[in-house]
């Protein structure tokens, strides 16, 4: 600034207003703070109460033993019977959640008009909302039932049922974020489209969803984090009894499940049974955080691409 050049008084230094800045700049930096510390927390339980529990059980055992049954007098901790159950569910839901998701994403995003899409989104999310003991019981009383006409010799609990109520329950999640993604696309590309001849479909498919890959790849890992987190529809609907099966016609139960079983059970604190919660926990726990980097990777590797 020259010499002698005056400074407006909205320019110039005020100590209140920086201060204000200040408070708000510690404000934001707690809230981020804190949200590292509730993550940090969690991580630091069950990794030390998981080592009391290994210092009982091998991980050998806990790892390739095929049978689960820490409440019995012949107790056996295979994590493998929980983890084909969450895999076998997470799977049928993923088979349902994924195909429907984008083909509602890419309506929305492409073919939809704007008072229609103001309208669908909104009630297409509100399945995001009803309680999951809902849709458990949806599953016991209503879908098992329907799949019994198809499959006489469906027994009454079963993965199959509850995976795939799981999957409609997941379906808003996975629809949402990739209709986002997609409608973020620039115009300028369909536009670029449409100049070449190309129809609003073969835009839709080709030009639209690579470029929102990204964002499609992270709807898709939001996707199986939601349905390996589950529980209540899996409480109610699969049976809860650890079956080493990834056949989703049999009963099965999940690591979710089995944590809610033991966590309302009589069990002590402190005793090896009850220790398995956590490190059932940080079985789940360890699945997640793997999807979760396979996504951010995916979304990385896609973004340099496109």
């Amino acid at each position: 600034m020259a010499p002698g050049t005056q400074v407006s008084a909205r320019l110039k230094k005020n100590p209140l207003r920086h201060g204000k800045e200040r408070i708000i700049e510690g404000i934001l930096f707690s809230a981020a703070a804190f949200s590292v510390f509730v993550t940090a927390a969690i991580v630091y339980i069950l990794l030390s109460e998981s080592w009391v529990f290994f210092q009982t059980v091998p991980l050998r055992d806990f790892l390739f033993d095929t049978q689960w049954t820490p409440l019995f007098d012949d107790a056996h901790y295979g994590i493998m019977v929980l983890l084909s159950g969450t895999i076998t569910s997470t799977a049928v839901a993923l088979l349902v959640a994924i195909p429907f998701g984008t083909i509602i994403a890419i309506w929305l995003s492409e073919f939809a008009g704007f008072k229609t899409r103001e309208i669908a989104k909104p009630v297409l999310e509100l399945l995001g909302g009803v309680p999951t003991i809902i849709y458990g019981y949806f599953a016991l009383i209503f879908v098992t039932p329907l799949l019994q006409k198809i499959w006489p010799d469906l027994p009454g609990f079963n993965l199959l049922s509850a995976g795939l109520v799981m999957g409609v329950m997941i379906i808003p999640y996975i629809a949402s974020i990739s209709e986002d993604a997609m409608r973020a696309v620039p115009m300028s590309l369909r536009e670029g489209s449409y100049a070449m001849g190309a129809t609003r479909f073969q835009t839709a498919i080709r030009v639209v969803m690579p470029a929102a890959t990204s964002g499609i790849a992270s709807a898709y890992i939001l996707g199986i984090s939601r349905a390996a987190g589950e529980t209540m529809i899996l409480a109610v609907a699969a049976g809860m009894q650890p079956n080493l099966t990834f056949d989703p016609s049999e009963p099965g139960a999940t690591i979710t499940s089995y944590i809610v079983q033991v966590a309302l059970g009589d069990l002590p604190h402190g005793s090896i049974g009850y220790q398995t919660i956590f490190a059932a926990g940080l079985a789940l726990l360890t699945m997640t955080l793997t999807f979760n980097m396979l996504g951010y990777w995916l979304r990385k590797r896609f973004r340099e691409v496109y």
